[in-house]
């Protein structure tokens, strides 16, 4: 690694649902669903998408903080939602995300040609998530059969902080062996993914196509007509840039021509900092 000076890259920390498995990331939005539901609570998909990529906990309370959902439920149970009511929803979370997890998480298409690409770029890759360590290990077993593996893999318990604190990245980094942190690009679907790698100072690209920002399966993205699928896909690719990325993709096939860029410019000197916001406390 020489000096430590960033002359291209050299690893890559990709996000779980919505950028590698889980086409639309279904499986947090449907559960979160069903758990409000049992609650009294019947949550919108713009409610449950706001704040999609945080750790689970600070996912509900943000949705607990909401005016609309915090008025719904003072008038159903008689009080603004507490800390203790937070707890009592994340730990009904838990059990049923556990339980449906694999049945909506299979790779993403074209993420296993892309993740041996990768490879082949001589790139090591990590990976941070919103999950639980137990949920995260679940991912692992099911998408090691399938032929992915990253290099690492993180959970926000396993750093003591989750997005849009960069410790999952930094830890990253430190099992990989790899820096400056210059040479990383960190890859996901939610704006919580872009802040991350903003807040780490590493590269940061959106992904559009396959996450939050559309929140569809795989058959209803293919199901859309032109121009729907053209005005969604615009919407979803702008909330990311809103957030800061330095790139947005459609999916992770798309990111070749990114790496390719990332290269060009390292080797010319620039640093993510130099071409983006840092420190988001979003």
């Amino acid at each position: 690694m020489g000096n430590g000076k960033a002359t291209k890259l050299k690893a890559v920390i990709l996000d779980w649902a919505g950028t590698t498995v889980d086409f639309g990331s279904l499986a947090p939005a449907r559960t979160l669903h069903r758990t409000f539901a049992s609650f009294g609570i019947q949550l919108t998909d713009a409610e449950i998408r706001r704040d999609m990529g945080l750790p689970k906990k600070e996912h509900i309370r943000r949705i607990l903080s909401a005016p609309t959902v915090r008025t719904a439920w003072q008038t159903l149970h008689g009080s603004a939602p507490t800390a203790d009511d937070i707890e009592r929803v994340y730990q009904r979370f838990v059990p049923l995300q556990l339980s449906c997890l694999i049945e909506y998480s299979p790779l993403i298409p074209s993420v296993s040609d892309t993740v041996q690409r990768l490879r082949d770029r001589g790139l090591k890759i990590g990976s941070t998530t919103g999950y639980t360590r137990a949920m995260l290990e679940l991912l692992l077993d099911s998408s090691t059969k399938d032929g992915y593996r990253p290099d690492c893999s993180l959970a926000p318990e396993d750093v003591g902080a989750g997005r849009p604190e960069p410790f999952m990245i930094y830890e990253n980094a430190v099992r990989l062996r790899v820096y400056p942190l210059a040479c990383i690009a960190k890859i996901g679907d939610t704006p919580a993914d872009v802040h991350e790698g903003l807040n780490a100072g590493v590269w940061t690209v959106g992904v559009a196509a396959t996450g939050n920002g559309m929140g569809l399966s795989i058959d209803e993205f293919r199901s859309l007509s032109s121009s729907d699928r053209i005005s969604r896909l615009e919407d979803a690719r702008r909330a990311l840039q809103h957030a800061g990325a330095h790139y947005v993709v459609d999916t992770l096939a798309d990111l070749d021509p990114v790496l390719d860029d990332i290269d060009e410019r390292l080797r010319s000197g620039e640093k993510p900092g130099d071409a983006g916001r840092t420190n988001i406390d979003a």
